[in-house]
């Protein structure tokens, strides 16, 4: 059974824009109280003015996920603004990088492994103590399809979506019985500005067919149905579990068919 969303108190990371400002909308909209971090305060303050026009509460805290100290500070923080209660914890914030694995230099991977995987890890670890304690709580971390398939020029990317889904799916076995949930989303390309800031290595421009995009109000939509009715896995756009059980069958075939896609995509041959 889910948490009651009606005065739920939710931290959401990478809540500026794109999927994290449209998941505080929306669980302002069931009444959830919100604890909105990012690194970018003027952008977080926009989004807690939407979020109070809605008739909900907002907490702004900056907040570079890639460093514990400040993690732990957002956590302590929101437990004492909120009364000692953190309900649900959704793990949003990331950047992703276009470059061959080759291209990536050390000092980059490790970077986007600060941000999409630590930064999920941080958070998880500072919360769950008081979840277990409370006997109840979610934590919703956001990986992609990037993370059940490899994609080429994305490799560190979906490494670091790789390992939220395999930290997920490790913390809803080791959590069973405390009360507490563990759910991963897996979102295809969707319109935020992912794309526009992407760190791009390459000479290849990124445009994503509108038949394998979506919006970031449907995956927002997506989390806050998780929060109600926990899942395990929530794949948003139902055509990703396609792939992802053709991957499983006959990876080969995804490899093919992935070669031809990006020579066009990517404006890049990929032998």
């Amino acid at each position: 059974m889910g948490i009651n969303l009606e005065n739920a108190v939710a931290i959401i990371t990478g809540a500026s824009s794109g999927i994290g400002k449209e998941a505080a909308l929306e669980f302002a909209r069931k009444g959830v109280r919100l604890s909105l971090a990012a690194r970018r305060e003027a952008k977080l303050n926009e989004v807690a003015d939407a979020v109070r026009k809605l008739g909900s509460e907002a907490l702004v805290v900056p907040t570079d996920v890639s460093l514990k100290t400040q993690v732990d500070a957002l956590v302590k923080k929101t437990l004492e603004h909120y009364g000692g209660r953190i309900d649900i914890l959704l793990n949003n914030a990331g950047y992703g990088q276009l470059s061959t694995i080759e291209e990536t230099s050390a000092k980059e991977m490790k970077d986007i492994l600060a941000v999409n995987y630590m930064g999920t890890y941080y958070a998880t670890a500072a919360v769950l103590p008081h979840m277990k304690q409370r006997g109840s709580g979610h934590i919703i971390n956001i990986s992609s399809v990037a993370g059940a398939r490899g994609f080429p020029l994305m490799g560190a990317y979906c490494v670091t979506k790789a390992a939220q889904r395999s930290l997920t799916e490790a913390l809803r076995i080791e959590l069973d019985g405390t009360g507490v949930h563990a759910s991963v989303v897996c979102p295809v390309f969707t319109e935020t500005e992912f794309f526009d800031a992407i760190k791009n290595k390459t000479d290849a421009s990124v445009d994503p067919p509108s038949f394998l995009t979506q919006t970031a109000a449907r995956v927002a939509k997506a989390i806050v149905k998780c929060a109600e009715n926990p899942k395990p896995e929530v794949l948003p756009f139902p055509l990703a579990r396609v792939l992802i059980a053709l991957n499983a069958i006959s990876p080969s075939l995804v490899d093919f068919i992935l070669k031809r896609y990006y020579k066009s995509f990517l404006g890049r041959k990929i032998t």
